[in-house]
């Protein structure tokens, strides 16, 4: 005999938690929900050091980059800053705010 599946149950934000949701450039039509606060502050570390214009800046620059403007009170060690980076990249690509130059190695700038 088969057994029984558990019905899927979302997670859900405590109480008080704001969410945003994020898309992917990769996968479109994709979305998941994530922290604001932590969004926010990534979005604006990363777009107060991307350049304007090509040439861009590779993923190993750009961490190093967030790393200095990320808010220690948010991110007090490395840890997070890489996953948060790629998720707030992604999203802004998909959003067309940032633009994927295709070179190699790859490299990101504001539209």
């Amino acid at each position: 005999m088969p057994a029984k599946k558990k019905a899927a149950t979302k997670k859900q934000a405590p109480a008080g938690r704001k969410m945003i949701v994020a898309h992917n450039v990769n996968v479109p039509g994709y979305t998941h929900k994530v922290d604001a606060t932590m969004y926010d502050a990534m979005r604006k570390a990363m777009l107060k050091m991307l350049p304007r214009k090509a040439p861009g800046m590779t993923q190993a620059e750009m961490w190093q980059g967030v790393a200095a403007y990320a808010p220690k009170t948010l991110f007090p060690d490395s840890g997070k800053i890489g996953w948060w980076m790629k998720t707030v990249q992604l999203d802004l690509e998909a959003r067309k705010v940032l633009v994927r130059e295709q070179t190699k190695p790859l490299r990101w700038h504001r539209k």
